[in-house]
């Protein structure tokens, strides 16, 4: 594949090319093409595909303090290289965080600091951000905030100070920059939520992650301890995302292999809409089989895809309706009350809890869980096989109240409200005699340091988010409420209080964002992952 040229500026990097400028015309096809589920181009494997179903589903390990300092929990993790078989006799290298993926599972309670140490074993900078987390600005995961890799020395030349030399961060460079370790603090003032840590290198974000680097991490409350919910090992963590793979196994993207210190925006010229796979793995295992016994069940949907959206529905054998979710859980934590869903919808870092109940079904039926935004085979994501009544002695007491969150707080809009505009587009530049089109907000590419946004430490602002293509927005530090779609209620899929919400084309989401916990410099940008890497970014800074 070719190497991009060197960007004219520290960030004015990638020409996307003339094959791509269907997106930027509408007429009715293109309407339904952007209107439509697909947010990317597939990205073929090589070599066969495994058989859906035919291996169990695996849960990843919850992680264990090293000690206790402080009143905090102490961890330890390591990013490195790790062999695992995620395609049936086949080998595949991930950079994982303890060199698994997905990583660990850190279980942590609200209010109590949580405390972990980073070691970079790869041979490339990384950056751990915590997903939905009310964290300070120097733990937050900053794009330019580096970990470079343990074998690097000060002023000493390695791979990962080559590979810097291609971010186009140049001198100018105002990350925090650590050498092999780092320590992130999460003081955790906020609600139970199902979270998620994930790289979030400048650039390259997207390959390392599809590499493996994403994990769990969930807060508890007294709150959420004392609802009678389905729990123990009936409380299953689902990780959704899609992978290609080469013919010996290895993970197959269109950035350079892992060791070439590739340039910025390398290989999305040919995918600047998102990179789809054709494997569905979840936690790690393709198409995998979960066996359940015949009652509630709590699952936490997360959606660590690149950029494939999911619209989920429970399918039973002969194409029957397979049962429904109660959701009772968003990115944010518990709804007010909950809510029953035929399907759930999720775009790219979204989260959804939901409780399944299978006391209806016969013992030996085949539940199957589809997208029904995904086509082919893509459609199937995982099985349930309900396989026993319960265990020995085992009584389902378990069950949804009425009433979820007591201490939920709906927020209002108000005239006096800052109303701030955020247009995440694709957009036309010119300059050096070469005409580009770049994922942008507000007409522009990411540059750290230009501030979009100084909302006050505690403040309510109105945000509006408008688009033309599919973008699922994130904002860091933020929690917020979405009150209007389209100019009409908000949908099903945005209930509760969020940090992630899908922006579907030519559609203006409006949100109330609380900004509490720092002060101090944050983002939001698109969390399709190739979006991001290509510029699609911005500051805000809480004053």
């Amino acid at each position: 594949m070719r190497r991009l040229g060197r960007p004219s500026s520290r960030r004015g990097f990638l020409g996307l090319t003339a094959g791509v400028g269907a997106a930027m015309t509408v007429g009715a096809a293109g309407w339904a093409r952007l209107a439509g589920a697909s947010t990317g181009r597939v990205l073929a494997s090589e070599g066969p595909l495994p058989e859906p179903f035919g291996v169990p589903l695996p849960v990843p390990p919850v992680a264990r303090p090293v000690r206790g300092e402080g009143g905090a929990d102490v961890y330890e993790v390591e990013q490195r290289e790790g062999r695992v078989e995620i395609l049936p006799g086949r080998k595949t290298t991930v950079w994982g965080y303890d060199g698994i993926f997905p990583g660990p599972t850190f279980v942590a309670r609200s209010g109590r600091r949580t405390v972990l140490r980073v070691r970079n074993g790869l041979a490339v900078p990384t950056v751990t951000h915590l997903h939905g987390g009310v964290t300070p600005p120097e733990s937050d995961g900053y794009p330019t905030d580096l970990l470079l890799p343990a074998r690097c020395s000060p002023g000493g030349p390695s791979q990962a100070h080559d590979g810097m030399g291609d971010d186009g961060m140049g001198d100018e460079h105002d990350g925090r920059v650590s050498i092999g370790y780092r320590t992130y603090e999460y003081p955790l003032p906020q609600r139970a939520a199902t979270l998620w840590y994930h790289d979030h290198r400048m650039d390259f974000s997207a390959p390392q992650v599809w590499r493996g680097l994403a994990g769990f991490f969930l807060i508890g409350d007294e709150e959420e301890a004392r609802l009678p919910l389905p729990g123990g090992d009936r409380d299953v963590p689902l990780m959704l995302c899609d992978r290609s793979f080469e013919e010996d196994g290895s993970f197959r993207h269109p950035a350079p292999a892992p060791t070439s210190a590739p340039a910025p925006g390398h290989g999305h010229d040919a995918f600047p809409d998102g990179v789809l796979g054709d494997v569905q793995l979840v936690n790690g295992a393709p198409w995998p089989v979960l066996e359940v016994s015949a009652t509630r069940y709590r699952f936490r949907f997360l959606n660590a895809s690149n950029a494939r959206r999911y619209r989920l529905r429970l399918e039973a054998e002969g194409g029957r309706p397979g049962g429904r979710f109660v959701q009772i859980g968003s990115d944010g934590g518990l709804l007010a009350a909950p809510q029953s869903l035929a399907a759930i919808d999720m775009a790219p870092g979204e989260r959804c809890d939901a409780v399944v109940d299978f006391a209806g079904f016969p013992l030996g039926s085949r539940i199957t869980l589809r997208n029904t935004a995904a086509e082919g085979g893509m459609r199937d994501v995982m099985r349930f096989h309900v396989v026993r009544r319960g265990r020995r002695g085992e009584r389902d007491d378990s069950r949804v109240p009425a009433r979820l969150a007591a201490s939920f707080e709906r927020l209002s809009p108000s005239a006096a409200m800052p109303v701030r505009v955020f247009d995440f587009r694709r957009t036309h530049t010119g300059g050096g005699g070469e005409d580009r089109q770049m994922w942008t907000i507000n007409g522009r590419p990411f540059r750290t340091g230009a501030v979009l946004a100084s909302p006050r430490l505690g403040s309510v602002e109105r945000w509006r988010f408008s688009s033309d293509f599919h973008h699922p927005v994130h904002v860091h530090l933020a929690q917020f409420q979405v009150v209007a779609r389209g100019g009409r209620p908000p949908a099903a899929a945005d209930a509760g209080w969020k940090d992630t919400v899908d922006v579907r084309p030519y559609e203006v989401v409006e949100v109330l964002a609380r900004f509490a916990g720092y002060r101090g410099r944050y983002m939001l940008h698109c969390h399709n992952l190739e979006h991001e890497d290509m510029a699609m970014m911005g500051d805000f800074q809480v004053v």
